[in-house]
């Protein structure tokens, strides 16, 4: 089962569970069951590079080139809009979901780099790819292994696209983006990010 079936085949079943009541802990275990076998890609190669259409032709969000905007909420409902904080300083960007189970690492990795550079120039932001109706199952998730950064929940727009995965292109989770101030895509990695790699990645820029 692929990651995307996995997460498809979920939002149909957390619906069903929202109606019963159940509690988080016992949400989320029947959400990891379903995730069985929604393995992320584990190759360094990145995904295909998204098409972002602009005033200039198509664009891409890979190294060298400007990351899109994107206006989303967090978990808690507080909109969040990426040109606002990236005109202030650089943004590890990470897209997840909760039925992927080396995104869950990868979410360990992200609260360690937060822990060792808060405060200092860098946000740390996670997108969830699972959509609107599950977000309080994810919120519930990151209080629960208490994640201190910011986590987005992505949405549909009028034509049914996902505003900010569709856009960037992700075609795999965990889909890891280290965006410079000013919006420049620095790294781009699909699949699993040794800590060591990303730790010398962000140390290089916010070090400078």
């Amino acid at each position: 089962m692929s990651c995307r079936s996995a997460v498809r085949k979920g939002r149909r079943v957390v619906r069903a569970l929202m109606g019963t009541r159940l509690p988080v802990s016992a949400a989320l275990l029947a959400l990891l069951a379903i995730s069985v076998g929604a393995v992320a890609a584990e190759v360094e190669k990145p995904p295909p590079s998204p098409v972002v259409q602009g005033g200039e032709g198509a664009r891409f969000a890979e190294p060298g080139m400007i990351a899109p905007d994107f206006t989303v909420s967090d978990v808690e409902g507080h909109p969040f809009r990426l040109s606002e904080e990236i005109s202030r300083k650089p943004v590890l960007l990470l897209f997840w979901s909760v039925f992927c189970e080396p995104c869950r690492a990868e979410m360990a990795h992200m609260q360690k780099v937060q822990d060792r550079y808060t405060g200092r120039d860098l946000t740390v932001v996670a997108v969830a790819v699972d959509g609107e109706p599950l977000r309080k199952i994810i919120g519930g998730f990151a209080r629960q292994e208490g994640y201190t950064f910011k986590v987005l929940v992505d949405e549909l727009d009028a034509m049914g696209t996902w505003k900010v995965a569709d856009a960037y292109g992700v075609a795999v989770t965990p889909n890891l983006l280290l965006l410079g101030k000013g919006g420049t895509v620095l790294l781009r990695k699909g699949g699993k990010v040794r800590g060591a790699e990303l730790e010398k990645a962000v140390s290089s820029l916010v070090n400078k």
